[in-house]
């Protein structure tokens, strides 16, 4: 039997990405999606909440993700992200263990034409490996809400 490992997600960045290289000059892309559902809530209401998602971007071969999503994307932008989700364990710089689930990106279409928003581009695509270390990654609140690209902290 087979497994399979994906992801797809419709959603506005929370902050604008960011680009940082390996030391082997790879560029890696860090970025946060929104997206929200809608749910009955505990007082039987028809509630809509809304669930933040960490996303990875690398380049591979001539594509290179990580780059177009750093260079033409901001917060607010609306996208979609197909990819892998994986989860990651690491002791932080204050001896505590730190836990991380994002999604590698495989691809990420903007869904905003060219000046209307933030978003403008093209998919692309990402290897399959592991993200670099993060030494402290909020977790994010569990509390639902509406979500409003301007409202957003960050």
């Amino acid at each position: 039997m087979s497994n399979l490992n994906k992801a797809l997600l419709i959603g506005r960045l929370t902050k604008d990405p960011e680009m940082r290289y390996t030391p082997s000059g790879t560029a890696v892309t860090n970025f946060s999606i929104a997206t929200n559902r809608w749910s009955t809530g505990p007082d039987g209401e028809r509630k809509e909440f809304t669930d933040y998602h960490n996303i990875v971007a690398y380049p591979i071969g001539k594509r290179n993700l990580a780059e177009t999503v750093a260079q033409y994307t901001r917060k607010g932008a609306l996208v979609f992200v197909e990819g892998r989700i994986q989860t990651r364990s690491w002791e932080g710089q204050d001896g505590q263990k730190r836990r991380v689930t994002e999604i590698i990106a495989n691809d990420v279409q903007f869904l905003e034409p060219r000046g209307a928003g933030a978003g403008v581009g093209a998919g692309a695509a990402a290897p399959t490996r592991a993200a670099a270390a993060h030494e402290d990654i909020p977790a994010p609140d569990d509390a639902p809400r509406d979500v409003d690209p301007d409202e957003i902290p960050f």
